[in-house]
């Protein structure tokens, strides 16, 4: 039996990761899950990361708390329906520590990457795709929404996690592909799926 492919929707807060990954799981009949809280232990921990009540969560334990995380959904969750020939849709993965602990909180990247490779076996995603949203376009999705601890963080943290993900898709451009996420999400949808046939012929 041959092994599923692992997909990833990575972006900043508001461009339709959610959304676009429940759309792409569909069409290709893939196990949806997302980081953090794709198990029932990954809740848990994304009760504490998510609520802006745990202000005093240092950067340190934020980035071990998603690691931790995502221990748990690799070895619980994706793992296994990779083995078994399904395909998995994730609303985010590994690469968001990068993006959001190293370039965002300022955490080493060597060692954020080093805690994670650990955490996740070495098994990553055989296709990322970064949704882009002009900020404009951003400030209007997150207006009306009770915004989580990482969505109030300020607008240079959001600035820098933007910026890493660009740096990461330029660093690996085979296992990456940027797609415009602006317009209808009909639209946007068909964009992600050529992009998967191209790239993973599924």
């Amino acid at each position: 039996m041959a092994e599923g492919r692992y997909i990833a929707l990575e972006g900043g807060e508001g461009t339709g990761k959610s959304t676009h990954a429940r759309r792409l799981g569909e069409a290709l009949d893939a196990v949806v899950t997302r980081e953090h809280g794709g198990t029932p232990i990954g809740v848990l921990i994304r009760a504490i990361l998510a609520d802006p009540v745990h202000h005093e969560l240092t950067d340190k334990a934020e980035a071990l708390l998603i690691a931790a995380d995502r221990a748990q959904h690799l070895e619980e969750l994706v793992e296994p329906a990779l083995a078994s020939g399904r395909h998995v849709v994730s609303d985010r993965s590994v690469y968001s520590s990068l993006a959001y602990q190293g370039y965002g909180r300022g955490l080493p990247i060597d060692e954020v990457r080093a805690v994670n490779e650990w955490a996740i076996g070495g098994r990553w995603p055989d296709l990322v795709v970064l949704l882009e949203v002009p900020p404009t376009q951003l400030d209007r999705r997150l207006r009306h929404r009770a915004l989580d601890r990482f969505e109030q963080a300020g607008p240079e943290f959001h600035e820098r996690v933007a910026a890493g993900f660009r740096a990461l898709a330029a660093a690996e451009p085979e296992r990456w592909a940027i797609v415009p996420a602006d317009g209808p999400i009909a639209e946007v949808e068909g964009r992600i799926r050529e992009v998967v046939r191209q790239r993973l012929g599924l």
